[in-house]
């Protein structure tokens, strides 16, 4: 894996990349949608494929529960399995560390968690949690770290973050496949010396990549914010930089002017889930609500997408009022091409030299 940034924008820090990995190129600013269980919920690979996507997630611990690495391992890994040729991120568990906080257990090397699917119990640490990726040959492997809540004391974060950069520290020390590459993890919750110490602990140890985690936990977005303004600096200028988990369109953009690379979030798709759509302007409508029974106009009229093209707000009311898993399928298809549009339009104003973040 290689990384090359190609332009830089004059007025802020964001920039234009080429990330090369095992499984192709990635032009970057990049929105990766997330497919936790092997799957981008209501989508089939070859619709991703036609919007665009560029790179999807897979998630360590639900995949380790189900069906189980070995059986994924021997479909030929996540690509084989899931019938998906381009690249492929898998986080690393870190995030149910915070997430299923109430069925986890800390210990020294990982985390003792009960199954949320049959209460059986079974441990992921760094070695456990590599070992996994390494069996599902994620293009891009993520170090097993603790995500911290929002609020956390100072000592809280403190304690976390030595236990993180441990885990990441073995984490690294663990094989991987020939094309595999890692990336560690940034923490520190919300304290500026804790997310610096972090950035450069990790520098110290190398890894292919950075990523800042911990953020979208129920902060302030001006504190997610400054925690980006902190790190980003701090991070190689030759190496992806990944904002885990984040998120809307105009956070996104605010991080890409921040120097951010890479972006992942359920948002697109749970939203889509619930009956909703974003609009040009990066606003959302609800297009569940009575008041669109009889608007047999697209859902956004500036909208190129397959949904927008063919069916109007009316027809999509009635199959989700209805139960229909169309419905579901037409407005994730909506929402996705809303976020992969973004994307190509901000790196293509990144290379024009007029990128405002302002604006999305």
């Amino acid at each position: 894996m290689s990384f090359k940034v190609v332009k830089k924008s004059s007025n802020s820090s964001a920039r234009a990349g080429v990330l090369e990995t095992a499984h192709g190129s990635i032009e970057t600013p990049v929105f990766m949608p997330v497919g936790t269980r092997a799957s981008v919920k209501a989508m089939s690979p070859l619709e991703l494929e036609e919007l665009g996507t560029q790179i999807i997630l897979g998630n360590t611990y639900h995949l380790l529960l189900k069906p189980g690495h070995d059986i994924i391992r021997d479909a030929g890994g996540l690509h084989g399995f899931a019938s998906w040729k381009r690249p492929i991120l898998t986080d690393s568990g870190g995030y149910q560390v915070f997430s299923l906080s109430k069925l986890r257990k800390m210990k020294q090397d990982g985390v003792e968690f009960v199954s949320h699917i049959d209460g059986s119990r079974f441990f992921l640490g760094p070695v456990e949690s590599i070992k996994v990726q390494k069996s599902l040959n994620s293009d891009i492997v993520m170090a097993f770290d603790e995500c911290t809540p929002y609020p956390c004391s100072y000592e809280d974060a403190e304690k976390s973050l030595g236990i993180t950069t441990r885990w990441e520290r073995m984490s690294r020390e663990q094989p991987l496949n020939d094309g595999q590459k890692m990336f560690g993890i940034v923490q520190g919750s919300t304290y500026k010396d804790l997310r610096i110490k972090s950035a450069k602990s990790l520098m110290d140890i190398g890894f292919d990549g950075y990523a800042i985690g911990g953020l979208s936990v129920g902060e302030p977005e001006h504190e997610m914010m400054e925690c980006v303004e902190w790190v980003a600096p701090v991070l190689p200028e030759d190496k992806p930089r990944y904002l885990m988990g984040v998120g809307l369109p105009r956070q996104i953009a605010k991080a890409v002017a921040r120097g951010i690379d890479m972006f992942d979030c359920v948002i697109p798709t749970r939203l889509a889930r619930h009956g909703s759509a974003f609009i040009s302007g990066g606003e959302t409508i609800p297009v569940k609500a009575g008041r669109f029974s009889r608007d047999y106009t697209a859902v956004d009229p500036e909208c190129s997408c397959y949904c927008c093209k063919n069916f109007s707000k009316s027809y999509i009311r009635h199959l989700l009022n209805v139960g229909e898993i169309l419905g579901i399928r037409l407005l994730t298809i909506h929402n996705l091409h809303y976020y992969l549009n973004l994307m190509r339009n901000i790196r293509q104003a990144i290379i024009d030299d007029c990128f405002d973040p302002n604006i999305y």
